[in-house]
């Protein structure tokens, strides 16, 4: 009988996400995640204009989160630069305004998943290409796996989103997901970290540019059931998404050290 594939978060000496003493140490953790993850995002090419935002759930007061101010380019953001708004939108700490479509957005994921701090949401070129398809990913390559029966489709689309209903109704098509295809807008992606959310929307952003290459060129063989299955549950879990983003963490950290500032 061949041995169980292993899991991550069971390899022996297996980094993991850090512990905090002070809800103001993991609140500062949080903001500088947020700011590298919008700088790797500006890198890739996610930003599109004043569209696209992340935000983290505030530690101590769980119906406020921090986002980036509306109009600050993603490659400029630093963790000083996050304005933090609370549950009617209005913006508790920070210079700047809050976009409205992140706070509709946003407000509405944050109160539906309690166990959800971070959410990503960015007009990336393959994400609004393939979601104006209207169609889920396929299993067609070790990585999509990831989101294998892991995320949903708002099949709907009525403009810029900046009422909380709107908000309420991707909420509703997230569900327990890790992700979402926004039809005809992009995707969005959800974590138990920053880092998670940011390397789910990364790789869920490859994941739609490699299915668009593979269908443009023929018919993809899609992975059966019980291996994409057991491949999402080695690359798709929460520890797993936390781990891959550590490099581009580091390379990031590394180039751009003011970001943490």
């Amino acid at each position: 009988m061949a041995s169980p594939r292993p899991v991550p978060g069971q390899t022996p000496n297996m980094p993991q996400p850090p512990k905090f003493a002070t809800a103001a140490e993991e609140r500062k953790h949080r903001k500088q995640m947020l700011a590298a993850a919008f700088r790797l995002f500006s890198r890739f090419g996610f930003d599109e204009g004043v569209a696209g935002h992340i935000t983290a759930r505030d530690p101590e007061r769980l119906d406020h989160f921090w986002v980036n101010p509306f109009g600050m380019h993603f490659g400029q953001i630093r963790a000083c630069d996050l304005i933090l708004v609370n549950h009617r939108g209005e913006v508790v700490e920070g210079k700047h305004p809050v976009n409205g479509a992140a706070f509709a957005i946003h407000s509405q994921l944050h109160a539906a998943r309690p166990d959800v701090v971070a959410a990503a949401h960015a007009h990336s070129i393959y994400g609004k290409s393939w979601a104006s398809l209207g169609r889920l990913l396929d299993p067609i390559t070790q990585d999509s796996c990831a989101f294998y029966e892991d995320h949903g489709l708002f099949a709907d689309f009525t403009g810029v989103v900046y009422e909380t209903s709107e908000g309420e109704r991707i909420a509703q098509a997230l569900g327990q997901y890790k992700a979402a295809i926004l039809r005809n807008h992009g995707l969005i992606t959800v974590g138990h970290t920053v880092e998670e959310a940011a390397w789910w929307f990364i790789t869920m952003e490859r994941s739609c540019q490699a299915q668009l290459l593979a269908e443009a060129a023929g018919v993809p063989v899609k992975i059966d059931h019980a291996n994409a299955a057991a491949t999402k549950q080695q690359v798709g879990n929460h520890l797993a998404g936390w781990f891959q983003f550590q490099p581009l963490l580091a390379r990031i950290t590394r180039e751009q050290p003011d970001l943490l500032e």
